[in-house]
């Protein structure tokens, strides 16, 4: 089609006057907006085109045909007609023109054509978007046989081409939004080619229409309406047709809306764009799974078809696809988590999941889809929203380390939380939430609402887990620092109370509650302070040690503050300021160094004594599995096994040990070693684990005995098995991660030993490898502390040589860059 302005010339007289008075009074009307309004001016409109149609004596085998947003019945006070006009035969130049004039005249922007049936579908197989205006079509008058039949054949050919336009329809949704942005970000919206706007749901009825996939519709018809109100509201306030809620006309539509302010007004546009978004996101997801299966399906009818190629394929079955892989038809179920498969790229329900019984289910699935790179499917959110209770409180361990591990996979935990957020899941978590959902900021530097900027900062925060020491409360810190926006007040104070209250529903303990609320308060100081006092002045650097107070604080701010300006926008952060904080940051660390104290040793427990007095009588391994119950909900079940070992000490035992935990599958959440000589009889070494199954049901403790036991003897080859076993069934490649990160500790960490730290991302068998390069070097783990804070292992061992003397310092670089190479 094509938008033409009014040619010089008279109109034929038409006697529409009365349908154009009331469609005139209609728009000149204050009242209330909406879809009643707005089927109002398309009934009038249609009469009024009829009426002119009928006035320009049309011939039989002639229709008149609204089509585009025309078509859907809807018209808002300024958009433009869309109409074809449809003949089956020759017609009178004069025809159109006696139908054209009119409108021209009447001063309403008219987008016309006029063609045969025939010429329609060429049209539209030439252009995406005259194909779309055409599924509209709608029969104003005429002949409706001709109506009828242009309808069935644009859909024949719409369905009959579905394979190949709905890929160039997703195109041109993606076009748009990297041109006009997301609808739920923006201060200044479009409200129809933003993502999430109005194009978005007439794409989503086309897909519809192709009969290949359909949206959620739950919400969806309600968002359409409330983008549809607020751009009639626009219309009416602007006297233009424009898509753009301008930061002037804010309050007048709002008001025209009978909606509280400027700022409510954008949460509601928000809320229904991140509706449609979300709609948007599932339904493309399905029209890529039916594609894909419609494309297999042609290849192993090729094969069958052409079955000899010259050489004899065996059929693949569901044999060798890897431990726990189940292939049901041509369905590949691959576990990801207790509870949790991959299906068809999306992480769904296991078959024996248990939502009712299971709290931490939502939690876990988000965790395990994320740190695999997928998003959770449409139907296991609803799922989990419909059929899980609300976690305890305060939360399970198992809860919190979930979390964390979700946060920790950056961009890829994205969709996850949009998905939870959709179906109120997130609010469910966080109560807190809801007050800063969808909240606008009005300021320029902000790209984000206050919630997707909290989010953004946890993204920003997983890439530097690394510089912590408690990536855990980085991470957290990150995803709470504004929650006090939209309280009275100033937003840290207010954050520093809401964290609180979060902090011990989460199950933190009151030092990791302090340290969350101290974060909060001061999230804005390092960089408030570095770029507004004098740095040379002593009271600077003073005000940052009475902010916060330890070496390890110091560094969660510094990457906190690093984070938040980064999710802020480009103009919060520039190499500019990251000096100045940088500056301060080590002015500060140099006043607080020595303050940082060494980990104080629990003195063993009874049953801890009593297995390294019969390791030492027997000379063989001792070990007690006891099960950790948490969560004082009913029904919570055991997160894991707390497991001690004691063992005579010999080399290679860290790593022995820790290679058949991962050969049973267990993944350590933390650990300690230490040596012991409880009767004299030599030294034992104890190692105390807190570990998980991975899948499934803990192995029994004879069995990790007896594995144990032939580990040490050397008659089972640890290594070689774990290799065995991840070629059988090679894991998911997953996420991108910040690199380990390996370094030797100053002299200052102890005066017995070297500490060798590690950080590096959590992976089965990474406490193995550790454990293995360490023995390779040919040094002694005197003591070692190792922590899973989610998705990140935070270890330290203390090493010292066959002497028992710390190692020298090109010894200790040589460790660390064995351990290093070992982790890749």
């Amino acid at each position: 089609m094509t938008t033409e302005t009014r040619p010089s010339g008279p109109a034929d007289p038409a006697d529409h006057a009365a349908a154009l008075a009331a469609r005139a009074a209609l728009l000149a009307d204050p009242g209330p907006v909406g879809r009643p309004r707005r089927e109002a001016l398309a009934k009038l409109t249609d009469d009024w085109l009829a009426g002119l149609l009928a006035a320009a004596g049309a011939p039989p085998g002639v229709a008149l045909v609204a089509v585009g947003g025309y078509g859907r019945g809807e018209l808002s006070p300024r958009s433009d007609l869309d109409v074809l006009l449809l003949h089956d035969g020759p017609i009178s130049p004069e025809l159109p023109e006696r139908i054209w004039y009119p409108v021209w005249d009447a001063g309403a922007k008219l987008d016309h054509s006029v063609r045969t049936v025939t010429e329609a579908r060429a049209v539209a197989a030439a252009d995406l978007k005259a194909q779309l205006g055409l599924l509209d079509a709608r029969h104003l008058a005429g002949d409706p046989a001709l109506t009828a039949e242009l309808r069935s054949a644009v859909f024949t050919d719409w369905r009959a081409n579905a394979p190949v336009r709905l890929p160039e329809l997703r195109e041109l949704g993606r076009e748009r939004a990297e041109r006009h942005g997301e609808l739920s970000f923006l201060l200044e919206p479009d409200l129809k080619e933003a993502r999430g706007g109005l194009r978005d749901v007439v794409a989503l009825n086309a897909v519809a229409a192709s009969w290949l996939a359909d949206a959620p519709r739950d919400g969806l018809d309600a968002a359409a309406i409330r983008l549809a109100d607020v751009r009639d509201a626009l219309h009416l306030v602007t006297g233009r047709a424009t898509e753009r809620l301008s930061l002037q006309d804010q309050d007048q539509v709002a008001e025209r809306l009978g909606v509280l302010d400027a700022d409510t007004l954008l949460r509601q546009a928000y809320e229904a764009a991140r509706t449609i978004a979300y709609a948007s996101d599932v339904t493309w997801r399905a029209v890529d799974r039916v594609l894909a299966a419609r494309a297999g399906r042609g290849r192993r009818a090729v094969r069958r078809a052409f079955p000899f190629t010259g050489q004899f394929t065996a059929p693949f079955t569901g044999a060798g696809r890897g431990a726990g892989a189940v292939a049901r038809g041509d369905v590949e179920r691959r576990p990801l988590a207790e509870g949790v498969v991959e299906q068809d790229g999306e992480a769904v329900l296991a078959q024996g999941a248990r939502p009712a019984a299971d709290p931490v289910l939502p939690l876990r699935a988000a965790a395990a889809a994320a740190q695999n790179g997928l998003t959770v499917s449409y139907a296991t959110v609803r799922r989990l929203a419909a059929e899980c209770r609300p976690l305890p409180v305060p939360w399970p361990d198992e809860a919190r380390e979930q979390l964390v591990t979700l946060l920790g996979a950056g961009e890829a935990a994205v969709p996850v939380w949009e998905a939870f957020e959709a179906e109120g899941l997130v609010t469910r978590l966080l109560p807190d939430w809801e007050r800063v959902r969808c909240r606008p900021q009005r300021n320029a530097v902000h790209r984000w609402t206050v919630d997707r900027h909290l989010v953004e900062t946890a993204v920003r925060a997983a890439a530097m887990t690394r510089r912590v020491a408690r990536p855990d409360l980085l991470l957290v810190a990150a995803l709470l620092h504004d929650i006090g926006k939209g309280w009275p007040g100033d937003h840290s104070e207010a954050g520093e109370v809401i964290v609180r209250d979060l902090a011990a529903r989460m199950g933190f303990g009151p030092e990791d509650t302090e340290t969350l609320a101290v974060l909060v308060r001061q999230h804005l100081t390092l960089v408030d302070t570095a770029t507004r006092r004098d740095p040379d002045d002593p009271a600077t650097v003073e005000a940052i040690t009475k902010a916060v107070t330890t070496l390890p604080e110091l560094e969660l701010l510094h990457a906190l503050t690093e984070a938040d300006a980064l999710a802020t926008g480009p103009a919060a952060w520039s190499s500019w300021r990251a000096s100045l904080v940088d500056g301060l940051v080590a002015r500060a660390a140099d006043r607080l160094a020595g303050a940082a104290a060494a980990p104080v040793e629990a003195a063993p427990t009874a049953e801890q004594e009593r297995l390294a007095v019969e390791a030492a009588r027997t000379g063989e391994p001792a070990l007690s599995l006891r099960a950790q119950a948490e969560g004082a909900g009913q029904g919570t079940e055991p997160m894991g096994v707390e497991l001690n070992l004691a063992v005579p000490d010999r080399p290679g035992l860290l790593g022995a040990a820790a290679g058949v935990l991962a050969l049973h599958r267990l993944t350590v959440r933390s650990a300690g070693l230490r040596g012991l000589d409880p009767v004299g009889a030599g030294p034992v070494l104890l190692l105390s684990w807190r570990v998980a199954a991975e899948f499934g049901e803990l192995p029994e403790a004879a069995r990790l005995r007896a594995d144990l036991r032939r580990a040490l003897d050397g008659s089972l080859d640890v290594a070689r098995r774990l290799a065995e076993r991840d070629a059988a069934a090679p894991r998911r490649k997953g996420i991108p991660t910040p690199p380990p990160l390996v370094s030797v500790a100053p002299a200052v960490a102890s005066a017995t030993a070297t500490v060798l730290e590690v950080r590096a991302h959590d992976a089965p068998g990474l406490l193995h490898r550790i454990g293995r390069a360490l023995d390779g070097a040919g040094v002694r783990v005197r003591t070692a502390h190792v922590s899973t804070l989610g998705a990140d292992a935070v270890d330290s061992f203390y090493l010292t040589d066959e002497a028992g003397r710390p190692l020298a310092a090109q010894r200790a670089g040589e460790v660390a860059a064995a351990v290093r190479a070992a982790l890749g």
